[in-house]
């Protein structure tokens, strides 16, 4: 049972931080924003906890009327009527309530950086990644969210070696977290002659964008390289020496860039998925100090798990963390179903972490 007192210090919060916000007392602007974005934070709880009151409040009132002897026997039928369905709205508002309490992830609202490479399978495989950037594009664009190809190795038949690119906009990386992991693809090659089903597969992480304030990185421990950027087959594409590369020496991550003609441009987009990267390193490592809190949870990120097979035959996806198949690939990659996917894995993963508080209470 949620204790009362925890709703009740909420929503005496939410009162002062609308009474302070709307003139209460003169606000910085820091104030301001700071209460903005508690006020945020806190409405979706505060909205669920008035619902679920509202109908815990109907159901006391339906009870009462039935447990009432000299009550009019219409009134009786008519409460008999309703208070199954009054009695499922508590449940699913007090659900509600217990999920929005859930800890939040503080990266939840970043956006979000996505990495995409080419696994077993050579060309197919290739081609594959090219299949999953295209969905990923799709899906930003659905949510509304802005994706920007940070750096991308094409082949030759028009699939990926490796794409990064950065997705923005409110909750990109809660929405894309859980994609981190092997996806593999089941399909008969456009160059296969005998119609055989092949399989190879693409390998995803999910980082979220870290700012300057998430991420401390000293210059001092950079080692920044310069060099002449090159296509395909090594032929020179730039005649300036304006691709980069960035080596993180305390933990030797290395980031290389060169799609931009400004050496500049190449930098800041290198120093964009360094942060990333060192951001989701530290993450990692307060997860594991955590003990095995992250590994209980769906989509623990860990990029060796297959995670998702996509079967062309059958025309059918199944996530493996969650033993979901949805017969609708198509409507999948492009981008249209994934969200059925995502939600499923969303809702798991607050189930698990729901059980998890409660044992903790019980």
């Amino acid at each position: 049972m949620i204790p009362q007192e925890k709703l009740d210090h909420l929503m005496a919060r939410f009162s002062a931080i609308e009474a302070n916000m709307s003139g209460g007392k003169k606000l910085s602007s820091e104030e301001f924003v700071r209460l903005s974005k508690e006020h945020a934070e806190l409405k979706p709880v505060i909205d669920s906890i008035l619902a679920w009151r509202a109908a815990a409040k109907e159901l006391a009132d339906l009870e009462e009327i039935m447990d009432d002897r000299s009550a009019d026997p219409e009134m009786r039928a008519l409460a008999e009527d309703e208070i199954y369905d009054v009695r499922k709205r508590v449940q699913d508002f007090e659900n509600r309530v217990r999920i929005e309490l859930l800890p939040k992830d503080a990266a939840d609202e970043k956006n979000a950086i996505l990495e995409i490479r080419a696994g077993t399978g050579g060309d197919e495989a290739a081609l594959f990644a090219g299949v999953l950037l295209r969905m990923y594009q799709r899906y930003a664009e659905l949510h509304r969210f802005t994706f920007e190809i940070i750096s991308a190795s094409e082949t030759d038949l028009g699939g990926y070696k490796e794409a990064i690119v950065s997705i923005s906009g409110p909750g990109a990386y809660a929405k894309l977290k859980y994609e981190s992991g092997v996806h593999r693809v089941q399909r008969v090659p456009t160059t296969e002659a005998g119609g055989r089903i092949h399989t190879s597969a693409a390998t995803v992480a999910v980082l979220p964008e870290a700012e300057d304030v998430d991420v401390d990185i000293q210059e001092k421990d950079l080692r920044i390289d310069v060099f002449r950027s090159s296509g395909p087959g090594g032929q020179s594409v730039n005649t300036t020496d304006s691709a980069v590369r960035i080596t993180h020496i305390p933990t030797g991550i290395v980031v290389q860039q060169q799609d931009e003609k400004s050496q500049h441009k190449n930098r800041a987009k290198a120093m964009k998925v360094l942060r990333a990267r060192l951001y989701e390193r530290e993450r990692e490592r307060a997860d594991e100090e955590r003990a095995n809190a992250r590994r209980g949870q769906v989509g623990s990120g860990d990029r060796s798990e297959r995670i998702r097979t996509y079967n062309y035959p059958q025309g059918r996806v199944t996530d493996h963390r969650i033993g979901l198949t949805l017969h609708k690939l198509d409507q999948v990659v492009i981008g249209e179903a994934l969200d059925e996917i995502i939600d499923a894995l969303t809702a798991e993963d607050q189930a698990e972490r729901l059980a998890a508080m409660e044992g903790v209470a019980g």
